[in-house]
């Protein structure tokens, strides 16, 4: 079989412009308010008018390329948003791939985002292709190792608190069976174990706007809370997160930074993922393991 590869994530709109269409696509047809489409545009805008998301995947997309030589083709497909996930697929199939080994850019199983990732990509196959999807690699050691470098490199003193945070998903999936939170709490002490870090908290963050309650605690609230218990200076680190995009951008450094200064404390948060030696090497490894 000639075998590929596709990165799959959620998508970006490529301009402020392009905001009500994406919207539409993440609300499942439903058509955005104008209220909501206004609001993306402000953040999409607080942090230079793009996400990098769809650059910093392709980047990752190379360097996975680069490691596993010109025999194996690497592409990228997004659920939400150009390049989508069954062009991606077209892309492969003409170019020759019997097999596609799918890898998630989120490294914790849920049914809200890994699992839709997959059904997008079954639902693009062509007969005769096979799809071989990672579902997760929350605990690989690789993945551990990238992440404490980039703990590690922050040099965390002891006066600060570290936060570890992933995509918060309604309480309803968690209590349905979704193995998503235990799966972050387990990257979480995995990373800590190997940064040398004794205390530290979980937070959720980037809520969706329903109604329906979200798991917590959220990254805001328990920021507020423990700077009201004297906490001073937060380093956060993003772990449901492989590259800089809007939840990171603007949910940590702008959102969450505005809670630290107003509960008189300070934040910074771990550098991103991204094209990390060591995290393209976990791909590498999760990759060679189904090729």
């Amino acid at each position: 079989m000639n075998s590929a590869v596709l990165l799959m994530a959620h998508g970006t709109p490529s301009s402020l412009a392009e905001m009500p269409e994406y919207l539409r696509l993440v609300r499942g047809g439903r058509p955005p308010s104008p209220e909501l489409i206004e609001e993306m545009r402000e953040n999409y805008a607080a942090i230079g008018g793009r996400s990098p998301l769809t650059d910093l995947t392709m980047a990752q997309a190379d360097a996975l390329r680069a490691r596993l030589g010109a025999g194996t083709a690497v592409a990228v497909g997004m659920r939400n948003w150009r390049p989508f996930i069954k062009d991606a697929i077209e892309d492969l199939v003409r170019d020759g791939a019997t097999r596609i080994v799918g890898v998630p850019m989120a490294p914790q199983f849920s049914t809200l985002s890994v699992q839709k990732y997959v059904d997008a990509a079954r639902a693009a196959l062509p007969a005769g292709v096979e799809f071989d999807a990672v579902t997760s690699y929350h605990a690989h050691p690789r993945l551990l190792d990238a992440f404490a470098e980039r703990v590690r490199a922050a040099a965390v003193r002891d006066d600060e608190t570290v936060v570890f945070t992933a995509h918060s998903l309604p309480v309803r999936v968690i209590e349905g069976g979704d193995v998503y939170a235990n799966e972050v709490a387990a990257t979480a002490r995995g990373v800590a174990d190997l940064a040398g870090i004794d205390r530290f908290e979980t937070a959720y963050q980037s809520a969706g706007r329903t109604p329906e309650p979200w798991i917590g605690p959220e990254l805001g609230e328990l920021i507020t809370a423990r700077a009201a218990a004297g906490a001073r200076r937060f380093v956060i680190v993003p772990i449901g997160f492989v590259c800089d995009h809007t939840e990171i951008l603007f949910d940590v450094d702008v959102q969450a930074a505005r809670a630290a200064r107003e509960a008189g404390a300070t934040l910074r948060r771990t550098e991103s993922l991204n094209t990390s030696p060591t995290f393209i090497g976990a791909l590498e490894a999760i990759v060679r393991a189904r090729l």
